[in-house]
């Protein structure tokens, strides 16, 4: 009796593993034929394109405006013919295809894209027209001298000295914050950081112009 009790033991231990393996193996089966989550991949940076967004300035394409030299990025909602890169002339236009040459220079973004969707009417039905600055090249200033990150910049929105010398990345070790020129043409506008991070003597605090240089000494 004792013998066919094991006998009964083992059966069953056997008989649940097996029952058990199948339910696993179902399991993964399952699994396996499930969909798998949707990837929703990034949008993908023009190519040879410097984005102004990288600068922590988005461009507000409502009120900037745009001039010579700057580099457009046009989308014409399926219509890959008039979609990509469009670099504004010396001049201040850029060429259209079917439409010929346009004014962009002293436009908004918007501004342009409300009259390229009325030149294209005549060709397209209800045209959608997108018009983003992909790159500013018409307003730049230069940081130069004792700072970490010295260059060129994009002077994207109204900047005050203060602010654009946070864009160079901070002072080198033996850069004088007091004695800082800004560099406009004939003209030597003199600013003391160390007087404005206090609140002192704002006024020397301007708006920065296209073209001009801060010179760290």
């Amino acid at each position: 009796m004792v013998r066919s009790f094991a006998e009964f033991l083992g059966l069953t231990i056997l008989v649940s593993g097996t029952v058990l393996a199948q339910s696993a193996t179902q399991s993964g089966s399952a699994d396996s034929s499930a969909p798998a989550p949707t990837r929703v991949e990034a949008p993908k940076a023009i190519p040879g394109v410097v984005n102004p967004d990288a600068t922590g300035l988005p461009i507000d394409p409502k009120t900037y405006v745009i001039g010579p030299e700057d580099l457009l990025y046009i989308k014409v909602w399926r219509e890959n013919d008039f979609t990509g890169l469009q670099g504004v002339r010396p001049d201040g236009k850029i060429t259209i295809p079917l439409i010929g040459d346009l004014q962009a220079a002293g436009l908004t973004p918007d501004r342009v894209a409300a009259q390229l969707t009325q030149a294209l009417s005549q060709y397209l039905n209800r045209p959608d027209v997108t018009v983003m600055v992909a790159q500013v090249n018409s307003k730049r200033f230069t940081i130069t001298g004792e700072v970490n990150r010295p260059g060129v910049f994009p002077l994207v929105v109204p900047m005050r000295v203060f602010d654009a010398l946070g864009e160079a990345g901070g002072f080198k070790d033996f850069a004088n914050k007091k004695d800082i020129v800004i560099i406009r043409g004939d003209k030597r506008l003199k600013f003391n950081w160390s007087e404005v991070v206090k609140g002192k003597k704002l006024d020397q605090n301007v708006f920065l112009e296209n073209g001009d240089t801060i010179l760290v000494k």
